[in-house]
């Protein structure tokens, strides 16, 4: 077996220790944190490994394994209310379950259990010998699945999960490993949608246009993502939209001045159109981390922003990913 392989079963078999931590205790109330240290990965950075490993982030991931084993109970425990089943699960309310049942099997929880046992189920692993199977996996029968890039993992990807893999694959990019500097940075702060960082770069530029920041050699751009999106609400992201400046510059009005560590890190550059940065990080953290011998570490990570889309004869971003890394 190569060192390659060596790391890529380190990194695969601490996420499959999550999973197997999400079988056994599905019905429960399972946070991010709890799932990061049964992994041993950074609790910041843990969501982002799940999903480019996996295919999915942990709550799809999670949501998918209820309803699995909520569409076998319903016909193995007839004498349960669907609100039973709902809540025996780990969903917080029948009418959480209500929709999502609804959406994966296209139709209500009582339809599925009058229906009877069906080998032709509506939507991708919804069936009795699915959820079966699955649970066999995480009991560690050796049963496997084929990812979409050909490696093994013993945990069953959605179909959803194998089309954002094989997005995922079709990415080129290049990695650095490098020691960078610590920062200085102009920013103004986004809360809110990290879709929205646009409007606070725009901001920012009016600011630092006039005070001619932008001509300064050697001065770049940046974003910094300051929160998980998986444990926070969506209207209380915090995003910062950033230009390097000399330490001693005057700010003023919602710019402010922030210092980003320097260390260690791992650089990915990518050419990306603007709907491509999600799968950017995702095949990043899923695709290079676990053969390189390195984990994120959990100083601050960002990305570089290299050249205007404006400027690229595709209309692509070129931007360097930076996650801070410290070894295995």
């Amino acid at each position: 077996m190569t060192r390659e392989e060596l790391l890529q079963r380190e990194y695969y078999g601490r996420v499959e220790r999550a999973v197997d931590h999400i079988y056994a205790h599905y019905g429960e109330d399972i946070g991010l944190a709890d799932l990061a240290d049964v992994a041993g990965f950074s609790r910041f950075h843990f969501h982002r490994i799940f999903s480019g490993i996996v295919g999915e982030t942990v709550g799809e991931f999670l949501k998918r394994i209820r309803l699995q084993h909520a569409a076998a109970r319903l016909f193995d425990r007839p004498e349960e209310s669907v609100t039973e089943v709902a809540l025996a699960v780990g969903f917080s309310s029948s009418s959480v379950f209500a929709r999502a049942f609804r959406e994966r099997f296209g139709v209500t929880a009582s339809q599925w259990r009058r229906r009877g046992r069906t080998t032709n189920p509506p939507r991708d692993q919804s069936n009795r010998d699915q959820t079966d199977r699955t649970e066999d996996q995480a009991e560690g029968n050796g049963e496997q699945a084929r990812s979409a890039e050909g490696r093994y993992y013993s945990f069953t990807l959605s179909d959803e999960g194998k089309r954002r893999k094989i997005k995922m694959a079709k990415l080129a990019y290049t990695v650095e490993v490098k020691e960078l500097p610590e920062l200085t940075v102009a920013y103004v702060r986004h809360i809110g949608p990290y879709s929205g960082i646009p409007a606070a770069f725009e901001r920012l530029s009016r600011w630092a246009g006039p005070r001619g920041l932008f001509g300064i050699p050697g001065a770049v751009t940046l974003g910094v993502y300051h929160d998980c999106p998986e444990t926070t609400e969506e209207s209380k992201l915090r995003s910062s939209a950033c230009l390097t400046v000399p330490p001693d510059t005057a700010v003023s009005g919602d710019v402010n001045l922030m210092t980003i560590p320097g260390g260690t890190y791992a650089v990915a550059r990518f050419e990306i159109l603007p709907h491509q940065f999600g799968e950017a990080w995702e095949t990043f953290m899923g695709d290079w981390f676990p053969s390189s011998g390195y984990q994120p570490d959990d100083r601050m990570c960002y990305e570089i922003y290299r050249q205007d889309p404006q400027n690229h004869p595709e209309g692509k971003f070129v931007v360097d990913i930076c996650e801070p890394v410290r070894p295995l």
